[in-house]
C-alpha cells in the first residue's frame, strides 16, 4: 500500500483532513472526480472576478479556532452578507429589519414593528408552529411570509410551505433593528482572490488528482491505501442499494455583461413565484467591484439560480432533511458502520446540511482523532 490514507473528495472537508494527517506525518493522496479542486467553493477567474462557480459561498463562523485555522490559508476581506429582496420590483431589505418593516407597513418604531408582527399572528391564529408557513407568519406577520418568504421558498425547496417542517425558517434573522447584516456571526468575509487559491494552501505539498472516479475503480483506489475518508454521496458508495436519498439541486446561468454594474448588489433575491430564478449573483461585488490590484473592474457576471428536484446525474446540494430521508440516511449509516477501512465524512457523506465553518470544524476534530 502506497499511501496512509486516500481521501475521496478535494471540497473542504477533504483539505481539511488531508492537510492535518499530513502535517502529522502522514502520507496522504486526495482524489476528486471533478477536474478541479475545492468542491463546491470553487471559484473560477472571468475578466478578472473570482466566479462562483456552484452558487455563493460566504464565510461566516462564531468559532474563532476555525476562523483562525482558514486564515492560514488566506487573507479575508471584509464582505458583508446584505441581501435585497425583489418582490415584481418593489425592493425590500433581507434580513427582515426595520427598513423592511417601514418599506412593508410605514411604522417607524420597533414597537410599532412588534406590535403590527403580533396583531398579524394572532389573526392568523398561530399557536404552536406546525410546518414552515405557520412558523413564518409567527415570527414576522401574514404580510411578510406572503409576500419575501412564500414564492421563494416554494421556488427552493419545490414544495408547499405548509408541507415542509417549521425548522428550515428558524435560522431566518429577524430584527427590531437597521441591522442589515445577515449573519449573526463575529467573522465573515469572502477569501481575496477567491476559494479555490486558498484551497490549493490548503492541499500545499499534498498529492492531488482530478478527474478520477473513485467509485468506477474502487477495487484498485482501495488497495493503493490503508484507510479511506470518503465525502461523497453515502447512497452511492453503496450504489443506491436501499434507494436514492433525496437532494435539492441547482442550475446556473450565468453571463459575462459588457457592463461595470447589474444589479448593485451581490445578491438579489426574487421572492415572487412567477419569477422562474430563485436569485441572481454578481459576483464582482463580493470584493467590493475590484479585482486585486485595487482597480475597478470594467465588466461583471451574473448568475441566475434556478432551484430543482435532484436526479442522479445532477450536482446534489441540499440534503432533503425529511422523516423518510432520515430514515433511509439510518440505514445506510448501519452499512457505513460496517465499513472498518472508510470514514464517512462531509455535507455528503453524511447527507447533512453543513455550513463552511460546520464544515472545517468536524474535518478538523475528525483529523485529530484519526
Amino acid at each position: 500500500m502506497t499511501y496512509d490514507y486516500l481521501i475521496v473528495g478535494a471540497g473542504l472537508y477533504g483539505a481539511t483532513v488531508a492537510r492535518e494527517l499530513t502535517d502529522k506525518g502522514f502520507k496522504v493522496l486526495v482524489i476528486d472526480k471533478r477536474n478541479h479542486i475545492a468542491g463546491n467553493v470553487y471559484t473560477e477567474k472571468v475578466e478578472g472576478i473570482n466566479v462562483h462557480k456552484y452558487g455563493a459561498h460566504i464565510f461566516h463562523t462564531n468559532n474563532k479556532e476555525v476562523w483562525d485555522y482558514v486564515n492560514r490559508f488566506s487573507v479575508f476581506n471584509r464582505f458583508t452578507n446584505s441581501p435585497v429582496a425583489n418582490y415584481k420590483g418593489e425592493l425590500f431589505s433581507l434580513p427582515f429589519n426595520m427598513y423592511t418593516f417601514n418599506k412593508m407597513w410605514g411604522v417607524v418604531t420597533p414597537e410599532e414593528a412588534a406590535a403590527k408582527i403580533e396583531e398579524q399572528r394572532q389573526a392568523a391564529g398561530i399557536t404552536e408552529p406546525k410546518n414552515l408557513e405557520e412558523q413564518a407568519i409567527s415570527l414576522v406577520g401574514t404580510d411578510i411570509y406572503e409576500k419575501l418568504i412564500k414564492g421563494y421558498t416554494q421556488k427552493q425547496w419545490g414544495r408547499p410551505c405548509d408541507q415542509l417542517p417549521a425548522f428550515i425558517i428558524k435560522r431566518l434573522p429577524v430584527r427590531l433593528t437597521f441591522d442589515n447584516n445577515y449573519f449573526n456571526a463575529l467573522y465573515q468575509g469572502i477569501p481575496v482572490g477567491g476559494y479555490t487559491k486558498m484551497v490549493e494552501q490548503m492541499l500545499d505539498g499534498i498529492e492531488v488528482k482530478t478527474g478520477v472516479d473513485y467509485l468506477a475503480d474502487k477495487d484498485n483506489w482501495d488497495a493503493q491505501a490503508k484507510k479511506i475518508v470518503y465525502t461523497g454521496p453515502i447512497d452511492a458508495y453503496f450504489n443506491y442499494s436501499l434507494g436514492n436519498l433525496e437532494y435539492r439541486s441547482v442550475r446556473f446561468e450565468t453571463e459575462l455583461l459588457d457592463k461595470p454594474n447589474f444589479q448593485g448588489n451581490a445578491a438579489v433575491n426574487y421572492t415572487d413565484a412567477e419569477t422562474p430564478w430563485t436569485r441572481i449573483i454578481e459576483h464582482k461585488w463580493f470584493e467590493f467591484g475590484k479585482d486585486e490590484n485595487g482597480e475597478d473592474l470594467p465588466k461583471t457576471v451574473i448568475s441566475r439560480e434556478y432551484s430543482s428536484e435532484w436526479k442522479p446525474g445532477d450536482e446534489p446540494y441540499y440534503p432533503v432533511n425529511d422523516e423518510k430521508n432520515g430514515s433511509l440516511y439510518a440505514a445506510y449509516k448501519e452499512l457505513a458502520d460496517k465499513e472498518e477501512k472508510v470514514i464517512f465524512g462531509g455535507r455528503l457523506g453524511e447527507y447533512k446540511y453543513y455550513d463552511m465553518d460546520q464544515v472545517i470544524a468536524v474535518a478538523l476534530e475528525k483529523a485529530r482523532e484519526l
